[in-house]
């Protein structure tokens, strides 16, 4: 595994004992959509940001989905092994700490997944907009891993139930969950961010 595998942007941390962010975009989104909202989440943060190799009508994702809501289950443990692989990679190559992933939607989906699958390579996540990646993932140890949700209430993407239930499995496995659900719609607003943000320095 090299980590010319994924086109990716790294930037490195402002001080020696700050955090590292795994930046990972949404549908049609790359390497750089999230990279300005890193340092309002964790200023200092080192940021590494990879864009999902997947092309959906010439936009990149994540992993393969058949239809909205519908994912290629076999593609999305295929894709976060690559994912899991290349920031392993990363960590070794730059000195990282665990990161905490930063997704939103696609990439929030395939953070989770990470956590189900490779839990070893997150220290936690922050999901905006996720749902449930796999109907039956492994039952993998979250202890001591923190995880903020936050949801839109009138996302027309992603069923409220579905979000609950991706809360619960992240709780099941051990991890401290926090699910937010905000008066708002599919996309990122200011208020997510000022929770990120707090959520980071809590």
């Amino acid at each position: 595994m090299t980590t010319a595998d994924f086109i990716h942007r790294f930037q490195p941390a402002e001080t020696r004992d700050a955090a590292a962010l795994l930046l990972l975009h949404g549908t049609g989104g790359d390497e750089n959509d999230l990279l300005p909202i890193g340092p309002m989440i964790a200023p200092g943060a080192a940021l590494l940001s990879p864009r999902g190799k997947v092309l959906e009508g010439g936009m990149p994702r994540f992993f393969r989905r058949l239809a909205e809501g519908v994912f290629d289950h076999a593609d999305v443990e295929r894709r976060t092994e690559e994912l899991a692989d290349f920031t392993a990679a990363m960590r070794a190559q730059h000195d990282l700490p665990l990161p905490v992933a930063v997704g939103f939607s696609n990439g929030a989906n395939i953070a989770a997944a990470l956590l189900h699958l490779r839990p070893e390579v997150l220290g936690g996540a922050i999901l905006f907009r996720a749902m449930v990646p796999l109907p039956y993932p492994p039952r993998a140890d979250l202890s001591g891993k923190r995880v903020l949700i936050v949801s839109g209430a009138m996302d027309p993407i992603i069923p409220a139930e579905n979000a609950a239930a991706l809360a619960d499995s992240l709780r099941s496995a051990g991890a401290d969950v926090r699910h937010e659900i905000l008066p708002t719609g599919h996309g990122l607003t200011r208020t997510d961010i000022d929770i990120a943000r707090e959520w980071m320095q809590a």
